[in-house]
């Protein structure tokens, strides 16, 4: 059995868990979303006909249309009941396994979660397994392989990595070549950014006219993802511009353009033109000249908050950019199969058990993915490890039950969860799984695993699910 790092906190861990959840909690109210809730492609596209008869929530990939904004829980409302659950006094937590599982048993057998669950809850701090059904059975994970997606990415190129999208000059600046990085962030504010840099860089050698090339090279194929054109993810490619949405969304499914670098290199053209440099011809795929020279240069946000962005939104082009360039970190092809073959990689070098694991791509779209719940919770436990301070942001990143990302629809209503519980939900049709942390009534920071498979209503399985993450708060006490 795997146990973490196995190291152990100081003895005020617990107090400072219990603090930073309550500073959370309050820091949460105050900045709550106040759109609706959405999905992100947790489903695939064989799931049209069981959303059109199964409206449940961020379930459901329709367009959610909102009377207005929907208010956040109040803080004083969560606060209270939690100073009145967590253990302060720090109670004797010796029968927890015991007390875990005369509490989680009963609630896995329930009839939503299907004909296969697992689970598994570890002690971050110790990394001692305290309660497990079937925790080393691969199981599909939906969305919450992103988990795995993260901590790959963060430990291979640390978290303050960010991509680069270049503009070269040929020797005569007669032709100018936008190069794609792989940064599926790249907006039109920085394409206009990356205009203005070209045009100032050929505006002393009076050029105003140049022919325009655009080079996606660094991602191998195929670019669509095995489950066809679908709202949920563009074509992964190295370059493109708002996740190749054709609309003005900046989350959740929406429709996607079949040429991501085409659309992006056009875009840059009007831009170019705007700034005093028009392009002639049609744009076309190339790649710099021999000799050229970089004019221009955006950079991603940090590593850090592309993660936090792919957990919390659940977004599946972050995270397949994050698993290629997983890959070409480590000299693999950057395609699905070497993403997964790096993925694999990197969490061996972590000391993680990947026994029976298959990364066949790094969102959780495809249903070939085979996870354990030992695994996620040993990735999840490793992220607290003081010793990885670079995979914070997966902790931080996960979205905050009641208040943001793909919980913000979930336990709400009263729920003794609410803000306790930081999880990545995962929904395929008839998969459902949720991964997270949560603290319990002693102050400790637990790492969970839910999975079940052959569910036959997503809203079923969603509840249940949190109900055994919601148990976690108090089942120790």
């Amino acid at each position: 059995m795997w146990n973490g790092s196995n190291r152990a906190y100081g003895p005020g861990h617990w107090q400072l868990v219990t603090g930073s959840a309550v500073l959370g909690l309050v820091l949460a109210a105050g900045a709550a979303l106040a759109a609706g809730p959405w999905d992100s492609g947790q489903r695939k596209a064989e799931r049209d006909w069981a959303v059109a008869h199964d409206h449940t929530g961020g379930v459901h990939h329709g367009r959610t249309v909102l009377a207005g904004p929907r208010p956040a829980p109040s803080a004083p409302a969560v606060l209270a009941p939690l100073t009145r659950t967590t253990g302060l006094g720090a109670p004797d937590a010796a029968d927890t396994p015991g007390r875990l599982r005369r509490t989680l048993t009963p609630l896995l057998k329930a009839g939503g979660l299907g004909t296969l669950r697992t689970a598994a809850v570890v002690d971050t701090a110790t990394g001692v397994q305290l309660y497990e059904k079937g925790a080393g059975t691969p199981m599909t994970p939906a969305s919450t392989v992103k988990i795995a997606t993260t901590v790959a990415a963060l430990s291979a190129l640390g978290p303050e990595h960010r991509i680069a999208t270049t503009v070269h000059a040929s020797p005569d600046s007669r032709t100018l070549t936008l190069v794609g990085g792989g940064d599926p962030t790249l907006d039109r504010a920085a394409l206009r950014a990356l205009a203005a840099g070209a045009a100032r860089a050929l505006r002393p050698k009076g050029v105003t006219a140049v022919r325009l090339t655009y080079d996606a090279s660094r991602y191998d194929g195929p670019a669509r993802h095995p489950i066809g054109p679908n709202e949920n993810i563009a074509p992964v490619g190295a370059l493109m511009i708002d996740e190749g949405r054709l609309d003005r969304t900046d989350s959740g499914p929406a429709p996607r353009t079949d040429d991501p670098a085409g659309d992006a290199a056009r875009a840059f053209a009007d831009l170019l033109a705007d700034a005093g440099v028009r392009t002639t011809g049609t744009p076309a795929p190339g790649r710099p000249a021999a000799r050229s020279t970089q004019v221009a240069e955006h950079l991603s946000a940090p590593l850090s908050a592309l993660v936090e962005r792919a957990l919390t939104n659940s977004d599946n082009d972050i995270a397949e950019a994050l698993a290629r360039q997983t890959a070409l970190a480590a000299g693999e092809r950057a395609d699905f199969d070497g993403a997964g073959r790096a993925v694999t990689a990197r969490l061996k070098a972590l000391g993680l058990p990947t026994a029976g694991t298959r990364f066949a791509d790094g969102s959780g779209l495809d249903r070939r993915d085979k996870v354990t719940a030992g695994l996620l919770t040993a990735l999840l436990t490793r992220a607290a490890d003081p010793a990885h301070p670079e995979l914070r942001p997966v902790l931080t990143g996960l979205p905050v039950a009641g208040f943001s990302g793909t919980l913000s629809d979930r336990y709400t209503g009263g729920s003794s969860g609410t803000g306790l519980i930081r999880a990545k939900t995962g929904t395929l049709t008839g998969v459902n799984t949720l991964a997270g942390t949560v603290v319990d009534a002693h102050g400790r920071l637990l790492a969970f695993a839910f999975m079940a498979s052959g569910t036959t209503s997503a809203g079923e399985a969603q509840s249940d699910l949190d109900r055994l993450a919601t148990a976690l708060t108090t089942a120790a006490r």
